[in-house]
């Protein structure tokens, strides 16, 4: 296992984060317990969970293993911002929210602190100064020892990131985006954003809701133990509109046959190329079984070439229109002048 900053802040993590939003539902407390114990004995030293995940279950069960294992190293970050409760103050990211928000994820994980506390997405309706203020407030009691962002826009978090340099607020160190082989439109304004700031990636889904480990196939309704076999429709990684783009199965093949060269799962090979993308801090791996964690931890061994990467970047390339961003924007035409840099 690698280590490396969070972020802009002083503290180490591993490259491979385990998420736990599958802890209470798809993995009883049992499950959870043994892969947060394989992972720890792997080298990994960050958990990250939610208050909405499992409607506050996955943070409890992190939080009883967390007591009989008492492991100081550990870097544990949770998320708040979406309704746990029934009224109109019971979402967003206001101080009267949040406050309440962080005194619940700080009770049912038994811990003084939480090391990351994450926004878990944008509020238009609260001021933006209003959310950076009990940050840093939180910082200053204690009780969080740094802050990001997820799902955030790159005008968001830019806006956010200055807000707190002119006020002089902490800043944010993190943003917990999705990225995967299939997913790359941030690469064109948040990731960016986030150098420009000097803040770390945590993205989630980087196997694309289980695509790119190869479990379902072209024309072939998904079936059995699996996200999509026990909803075809899911979110973003409904089957019928992924199946039917070329570009998904060139991402995948291009997966596979690279697994298959290298005798590595095609799991670990989507892994092991959004780990080292730049701005990356720590990928969040989602597993339900100790036999899926098993297989990603193998990631942490694999080293692509810059052949291989060459073949996912080009198998993978985000379709863009000519203005802004391709052939003719603005981006390309500064590449070109700074000699192409």
């Amino acid at each position: 296992m690698d280590y490396r900053k969070l972020g802009n802040s002083g503290a180490v993590v591993s490259h491979l984060c385990l998420g736990t939003m599958t802890f209470g539902a798809e993995s009883d407390e049992g499950t959870a317990h043994t892969l947060m114990d394989r992972y720890v004995e792997a080298g990994g030293n960050f958990l990250d969970t939610a208050d909405v995940y499992s409607a506050g279950t996955s943070e409890e069960i992190v939080g009883r293993w967390l007591k009989t294992k008492k492991l100081r190293d550990l870097v544990i970050a949770t998320k708040g911002r979406f309704p746990m409760g029934d009224g109109p103050n019971h979402i967003g990211l206001s101080r009267k929210h949040l406050s309440e928000a962080l005194e619940a994820s700080l009770r049912r994980l038994g811990v003084e602190q939480i090391d990351l506390y994450q926004m878990h997405a944008w509020d238009a309706l609260t001021p933006v100064e209003e959310t950076l203020r009990f940050l840093d407030d939180a910082i200053s009691a204690g009780k969080i020892a740094y802050y990001g962002f997820s799902n955030f826009l790159g005008w968001q978090l830019t806006k956010a990131v200055w807000i707190a340099k002119l006020q002089g607020f902490a800043p944010p160190v993190t943003l917990q985006p999705q990225y995967n082989l299939l997913v790359r439109d941030i690469e064109h304004e948040i990731v960016p954003a986030c150098q420009d700031a000097n803040m770390g990636l945590l993205p989630w889904s980087p196997l694309g809701g289980g695509w790119l480990s190869g479990k379902y196939k072209r024309d072939q309704m998904p079936t059995g133990v699996s996200r999509l076999g026990e909803n075809p429709k899911r979110g973003m990684e409904a089957y019928e509109a992924r199946n039917a783009q070329s570009r998904t199965w060139e991402v995948i093949g291009a997966v596979e046959d690279i697994a298959k060269a290298r005798g590595a799962s095609m799991a670990q090979v989507a892994l092991a190329w959004t780990a080292a993308q730049p701005a990356v801090t720590s990928v969040i791996l989602g597993v339900r079984t100790e036999q899926q964690l098993n297989d990603n931890l193998g990631a942490a061994d694999l080293v692509l070439t810059a052949e291989e990467v060459d073949r996912l970047n080009a198998a993978s390339k985000p379709d863009m229109s000519d203005y802004p961003y391709g052939v003719g924007g603005v981006n390309q035409r500064h590449r070109k002048i700074e000699g192409g840099r």
